[in-house]
């Protein structure tokens, strides 16, 4: 009988082991498919590379952090063209490169010079700060004058670039001036100061012909002006004459009366 209890204890306790061991394992198998759902987060950390090339191509964020561009990132804003700088890095292939002046380059200009020019102007001079290509220092080397910049080309637009061991000179035909130095640069984006404002042609040289018309009353003194100083003297020579013509009368009217004076005294003597 004991051994026939036994028996049965025994197998209520192989039976309970059992149960234990199923349900011990069934709990696990559920976490065993958590980790799929983490996998799954991954792609909540894109955002964040996204955010990178945002950083890296606001041209205005670099240039605050630069300092002392206060007035050219004014104009990128006024003008949107801080907007046109961002797609075109996004969506470039070939980079661009901005020559960048500093707020004492635009210093130099006469008082007053920005705020004659119009909106239009104010782009243009943006964009002819900006090289649709981008260019390393070495680069500069190799470049084919004159750079075509937003702005456009040709010969109200020239900006030719002269590299030398250990400087790079740019001149517009109005001004002439040097890289001072590296602001930001990679792959895609050359941002290079310098300590002058590029000034195309096509908007302040236009103005270079304005004192010519300045000449024209110059003219004016050679006019009929001295024509009347010529007639001037032919006046008192007709009056010379016919001075002359009154005095002959009255001395032949003189000699006639003294004849006939003369004549009555000897009649009566």
């Amino acid at each position: 009988m004991k051994q026939q209890y036994s028996i049965f204890s025994f197998s209520m306790l192989l039976l309970s082991l059992c149960y234990i061991n199923t349900f011990a394992q069934s709990p696990t198998a559920a976490p065993a498919q958590a980790p799929a759902v983490v996998v799954a987060q991954p792609p909540v950390a894109t955002p964040t590379q996204a955010a990178a090339p945002h950083g890296i191509t606001n041209v205005t964020k670099i240039l605050e952090k630069a300092g002392h561009f206060t007035i050219f990132i004014r104009l990128l804003r006024s003008t949107q063209e801080e907007n046109h700088l961002f797609s075109a890095l996004n969506d470039s292939n070939t980079g661009i490169t901005i020559f960048a002046p500093t707020d004492s380059a635009f210093s130099e200009l006469k008082s007053g010079t920005l705020n004659t020019l119009s909106d239009g102007d104010k782009s243009e001079l943006v964009k002819f700060h900006v090289v649709p290509t981008f260019l390393s220092t070495s680069q500069f080397q190799t470049v084919s004058n004159p750079l075509g910049t937003w702005a456009g080309t040709g010969s109200r637009l020239p900006l030719n670039v002269t590299s030398y061991p250990n400087s790079v000179n740019i001149t517009t035909g109005l001004t002439n001036t040097s890289l001072s130095g590296t602001v930001y640069t990679d792959n895609q984006l050359a941002i290079y100061k310098i300590e002058k404002v590029l000034l195309p042609k096509d908007i302040f040289g236009s103005n270079a012909p304005a004192p010519a018309p300045v000449q024209a009353p110059a003219e004016k003194p050679t006019k009929a002006v001295p024509s009347a100083n010529v007639e001037s003297p032919v006046a008192p020579v007709d009056i010379s004459s016919a001075v002359t013509f009154m005095h002959n009368n009255v001395v032949g009217s003189l000699v006639i009366v003294a004849a006939a004076m003369f004549a009555c005294n000897v009649e009566g003597f």
